[in-house]
């Protein structure tokens, strides 16, 4: 099996750090990995208006050519050393989703991989970043009223994101399916029975649609989540469903590619 690590970013990402792609590179190929996927956060839907205080969540629409030009002349420069993949971390924003279908209509054929993942939250009459920062998931409670129900609000998007028709290209992989719990030790919450029964589902349609799930280790260096984005039970059912679990360090700095890759491969081999 290939060591791979199929989420990082790039010195694109206008809320990461201005690390080369050489040094993300090197740092892979010291680690003795085989493999790695950039998935740059794709640009926002051209109507959707970016609500996080610098609109620094994705890159711009006029750097993405510059993007793939990069990342094919880097593909032939390791060629023989380390599998370079071209790939996005693309919203799934329910309201724009014909924007996006549109986006990976004339951009998908120049892919290897990508990820979906819900970001945003619907609240009243715009949308708030969940996992910006604690006071933004804090007003996101405000708003829904519990913790509980912005959980319900986020596994009804990520639900509808995999039954979503995003065309041909529409990413095969389910982004970091936790990411609720980025602030699980300031806001605690034990997901409920009925929650856990949605979560379940989510799984169970990423199965019937050929889909693999992100294995996110980011949470791991978050001060308040400290865990990985996927909860030993739904690794456990993703394994039953014989959905693939893809590793990912969701890398924003060069150091921190391929973190905690001996947990994936402890939880790959005994459970």
């Amino acid at each position: 099996m290939l060591k791979q690590d199929s989420h990082i970013h790039t010195p694109f990402c206008p809320h990461g750090s201005l690390d080369s792609f050489h040094s993300y590179i090197e740092k892979a190929i010291k680690k003795g990995f085989d493999s790695i996927t950039f998935t740059e956060h794709a640009p926002l839907p051209p109507s959707f208006r970016d609500p996080t205080p610098d609109q620094d969540s994705a890159m711009k629409l006029t750097d993405l050519e510059d993007y793939l030009t990069v990342l094919d002349q880097l593909k032939k420069e390791y060629k023989g050393q380390l599998i370079v993949k071209t790939g996005l971390e693309v919203d799934y924003i329910k309201e724009y989703q014909e924007e996006t279908s549109a986006f990976l209509d004339c951009y998908g054929p120049e892919l290897d991989d990508g990820i979906l993942s819900v970001h945003f939250l619907p609240a009243g009459d715009h949308y708030i970043c969940l996992d910006f920062d604690e006071h933004a998931f804090q007003q996101l409670i405000r708003i829904y009223g519990s913790i509980e129900r912005v959980y319900q609000s986020y596994y009804e998007q990520v639900h509808s994101s995999i039954l979503s028709s995003l065309g041909d290209f529409k990413p095969k992989r389910i982004g970091h399916i936790t990411l609720v719990r980025k602030f699980n030790q300031l806001f605690p919450y034990n997901m409920s029975s009925e929650l856990c029964q949605m979560v379940a589902l989510c799984i169970e349609e990423t199965a019937k649609k050929g889909m693999s799930l992100d294995f996110n280790t980011s949470g791991l260096r978050k001060t308040y989540a400290r865990s990985i984005y996927l909860d030993n039970w739904m690794i456990e059912l993703a394994k039953k469903k014989k959905i693939p679990l893809i590793f990912g360090s969701d890398a924003h700095q060069a150091e921190d590619v391929g973190y905690a890759y001996d947990q994936f491969e402890d939880i790959m081999r005994f459970m």
